[in-house]
Parts: structure tokens; C-alpha cells; sequence
């Protein structure tokens, strides 16, 4: 065997030597599953302006859908927004990185951004921290059912069935967590603890503590 094929047999295995190594050293560490990258997308939101994917960069976004005439079908996922935005004291997320929320409609034919201005306003929506926006006619496909993985679909009477979801996306545009179920402990207390435990790795995963907390991927250490 030659030396560069003894090397890229060795250097791999020294690799995951030393991540299990670091991890018993800075053990407990959890962390949230990287689960796959989010869309691409080009929105526009409640006061007729861009907003894309790229803009959302190095924010920690949590992402809702939904529509302006949603009614009551949309309470609950609005009380769960509501609710995290005002525990958000209670994260310790760091100066350098922002928690945003977006609200995705999937109704671009009706959804203006008047109307959603208008919504927003009923429901608390600042535009800055919260936003609701839609995608233009012909993408809400793309980027809510192929993209975030979350169905809808139009009835007969115009009203929309849908996955009332939310779905937890990192600054680098990784989706770490989606909560399409209902459990015994409530979404907004599973996300915030979520959000404290994401903070912790925005933090930390710096110089020797990367590799642990590259170990505590590896090693599915979730909470």
C-alpha cells in the first residue's frame, strides 16, 4: 500500500478518534439533526417588498403557512408564533444572529400584500421580526409543498386544507426541526427549548469545541 492510500486510510479513522475523544471531554452536548437544506426562494411580503432566502441568511428563521382567510384553522399556529416571540428572552442566541419568523401564504391570487398588511395586523405580525409574505403565482408549489415539504391543497369552496406546520431553519439554511404533530409538551415550549439548544452550537461550535460538537452530530445526540 502506498503512502497516500495508508494516509486516507488513517487520517479518517484519527478524525473520528478525535471527535469521540472531544466529546467525552465537552460532553453533554446535544444538538438539532441537520434534516436538509431549505428552499430557495423569492417572496414578497406584507408591504410589497422582496424577500428571499438570501436575505433571511445568518438568521435563525422559523417558518409557518398558511393564508389571510384562514380563520380559525390558523389560531393555533399564530397563538404558537405569538407565544415563542415572547419567551425569546429566554434564549440566550448571542448579538450576531437574529430569530425572524416568516409566514409563508399559500394563496398568492388573493393574498396582497394589502391583504396581508391587513392580517398582519390582526394577527401581530410586525413586518420586521414577523413577517407574512407570499410567493409569486406559479412558485407556491415549489416553495412550500417541494420545498418545506408541507401540503395544501385548494377545495371546491376556495378554502384550503393544509399541514399546519412549522419548520425551523438555521442561518445557513439548514432546516433543524419541524413540528407538523401535536405532543404532550406544546410546540411553542419544544421550539423555544429547540431554539436554546441551536443557540448553544451558534455559540460554542468554535476552535476544539467544533469537534465536539461535530461528535454530537455524529453521535445523534438530539434532544
Amino acid at each position: 500500500m502506498n503512502r497516500k492510500a495508508i494516509l486516507g486510510t488513517v487520517i479518517p479513522v484519527a478524525a473520528i478518534l478525535l471527535a469521540t475523544l472531544a466529546f467525552v471531554v465537552f460532553e453533554p452536548i446535544q444538538v438539532l439533526p441537520r434534516i436538509r437544506l431549505a428552499p430557495g426562494f423569492s417572496l414578497v411580503d406584507q408591504n410589497g417588498d422582496s424577500l428571499t432566502s438570501e436575505d433571511l441568511r445568518g438568521s435563525v428563521t422559523v417558518y409557518t403557512f398558511g393564508y389571510s382567510q384562514c380563520g380559525s384553522a390558523c389560531d393555533r399556529l399564530n397563538a404558537t408564533v405569538r407565544e415563542i416571540i415572547d419567551r425569546l428572552d429566554e434564549i440566550e442566541m448571542g448579538p450576531d444572529t437574529e430569530i425572524r419568523f416568516v409566514t409563508i401564504s399559500f394563496d398568492p391570487d388573493t393574498d396582497t400584500p394589502e391583504r396581508l398588511r391587513s392580517y398582519a395586523r390582526t394577527i401581530g405580525a410586525d413586518g420586521d421580526r414577523w413577517v407574512l409574505a407570499t410567493a409569486r403565482p406559479g412558485h407556491v408549489d415549489n416553495v412550500v409543498r417541494a420545498g418545506f415539504k408541507t401540503w395544501f391543497e385548494k377545495q371546491d369552496d376556495g378554502t384550503f386544507s393544509f399541514d399546519p406546520a412549522l419548520v425551523l431553519v438555521d442561518g445557513w439554511g439548514v432546516v433543524r426541526g419541524e413540528y407538523r404533530y401535536q405532543t404532550q409538551t406544546s410546540d411553542a415550549d419544544r421550539i423555544v427549548r429547540h431554539l436554546d439548544v441551536l443557540a448553544d452550537e451558534i455559540r460554542n461550535a468554535h476552535g476544539a469545541a467544533a469537534v465536539a460538537y461535530e461528535a454530537a452530530h455524529l453521535f445523534l445526540c438530539y434532544p
